[in-house]
């Protein structure tokens, strides 16, 4: 019976660490450019998520696409993962130009100020995903919610 209960539990341990692992390190755009930037050989392009806190298809991509396990291997190894919220607070600069968005309001529930990177991007909807090439440059957006597969095929075609 102790062997029952230990057997069971280790495979609920496995279980726990495997859903862990299913999780995308975030990073900012900054820290993204920074890392293609130390290693220019070696460098992965950047898979950007634009959202917004509001967007029910972004939260749905995050909670299903993102957590899928071969997804998650797949963005790991092969890309440097970035979340930017498109009506958030963060300052970015990209290709030596800084980006903020000066009318963003802490206090305001649902649609805020638009970003001006949201803006440079011509982000046409949300969530739109963007590649950054190994050398930072953008390429055309994937716009609109999909699944692991789908968005999986998508980006094996851009590279």
């Amino acid at each position: 019976m102790k062997k029952m209960f230990f057997a069971f539990f280790l495979i609920l341990g496995s279980m726990a660490v495997q859903a862990q692992e299913a999780e995308i390190k975030w990073m900012t755009l900054d820290e993204a450019l920074t890392l293609q930037k130390k290693k220019p050989k070696k460098a992965k392009p950047i898979f950007m998520d634009v959202y917004t806190d509001w967007c029910g298809p972004c939260k749905m991509l995050d909670k299903n696409t993102f957590h899928d396990p071969a997804f998650v291997k797949y963005i790991t190894e092969n890309y440097y993962p970035v979340k930017f919220n498109a009506e958030g607070n963060s300052e970015v600069t990209y290709k030596d130009k800084q980006y903020k968005n000066p009318n963003f309001d802490p206090n305001r529930k649902g649609r805020n100020s638009v970003h001006e990177f949201t803006m440079f991007l011509k982000v046409p909807g949300y969530p739109s995903v963007f590649v950054l090439d190994n050398k930072g440059e953008i390429k055309p957006p994937i716009i609109g919610y999909r699944t692991a597969e789908q968005l999986l095929d998508e980006l094996k075609k851009i590279n």
